[in-house]
């Protein structure tokens, strides 16, 4: 029987995993929220979590390190933002796996993680739906015969905006993901093409990859999760309906398993279609790229510059468009 620490319990991907848990019992030992005391006591209820064993963040940050570092669980990380690195390395040191949802843990600290989980001989498995594609298409190929990583986005919803049209657009509408049911703060980078820049530099990490590799694919259908183009020029693709509880579900098992998710019909989806990202439109992007081939500090200035701004945004205190010009002010100099 495993058992998980679920750090982000409340947000999204947590509620998520928590009907992973359900379908297949897994036992849930400890969980934490940031703010949302509410739903937290009903969880922890209704999985039998000891109270020692729960922890509300923004009153007790150090307790996301102690609840990471309980032995013999594997801890899955869906904390938002920067706060998530510190309970990923607190897990690696107590010898627990961790289902990475955070990507942040990467951006902002993907060397220290990386070498971190390779000493210990730990594993960082990723939860993201187009890394866990990934994995799943490289499964035991070896490196050396890797070309390319293709990294699939949905477009967010301004996808075929120009410029003057971002103007005018609002909170609200940055919030609508055509696709995927996801916090307030990754759909905002779903929408600027920031996720997608980050999601680079945590391909880059989890796969030891150049920046080069890595090639950004718009794909509006969100069914190709990604692909991973070998040096003979195949390509394996990994397929399926957008649900986060399927790589949620691969991350805690460990192979396919039942699930509840919509079964997958090509016949119905009838054509999918693919295109260039346009980083004129939306350089958070190509910031993230230049970041990652900077290497250094450049990509955890670049995640903390983007928190910045997308929690001001979300405060309404700039407009959507202003988003890039606020980070890239920020990390101009490093880049």
């Amino acid at each position: 029987m495993k058992k998980i620490i679920l750090l982000g319990s409340t947000g999204s991907v947590g509620v998520q995993t928590l009907e992973v848990a359900r379908l297949h019992k897994i036992e849930v030992a400890g969980l934490s929220a940031h703010t949302n005391r509410e739903l937290l006591e009903k969880q922890a209820r209704e999985f039998g979590v000891a109270p020692e064993m729960v922890c509300l963040s923004s009153e007790n940050p150090d307790g996301l390190q102690k609840l990471a570092a309980t032995p013999g669980c594997i801890v899955f990380n869906a904390v938002v933002g920067c706060a998530g690195l510190e309970p990923t390395l607190a897990a690696l040191n107590a010898g627990n796996p961790v289902a990475l949802a955070n990507k942040e843990s990467l951006v902002a600290g993907g060397r220290k993680v990386m070498r971190l989980s390779r000493a210990t001989g730990v594993p960082v498995i990723p939860v993201d739906s187009e890394h866990s594609a990934i994995m799943l298409c490289l499964s035991d190929r070896k490196k050396d015969s890797v070309a390319k990583i293709i990294l699939t986005a949905s477009g967010g919803p301004f996808l075929g905006y120009t410029k003057e049209q971002l103007r005018c657009v609002t909170r609200e509408q940055a919030l609508r993901n055509p696709n995927w049911s996801m916090g307030a703060k990754i759909t905002v980078d779903s929408a600027t093409l920031m996720n997608k820049g980050l999601e680079l530099i945590e391909a880059m990490y989890l796969f030891d990859v150049a920046p080069e590799q890595i090639e950004v694919v718009i794909h509006p259908q969100s069914i190709i999760h990604s692909a991973v183009e070998f040096t003979d020029g195949t390509v394996i693709a990994q397929l399926s309906t957008p649900d986060m509880r399927l790589p949620i579900q691969y991350a805690l098992l460990g192979k396919h398993a039942p699930s509840q998710v919509k079964r997958l019909s090509l016949s119905d989806v009838g054509s999918l279609t693919f295109g260039k990202p346009d980083c004129e439109t939306f350089p958070c992007l190509e910031y993230a790229r230049m970041a990652a081939c900077k290497g250094g500090d450049a990509p955890r200035l670049l995640n903390a510059a983007n928190e910045e701004a997308v929690a001001a945004f979300l405060k309404g205190d700039i407009a959507f468009y202003e988003i890039p010009e606020y980070i890239y002010k920020e990390i101009q100099h490093c880049l």
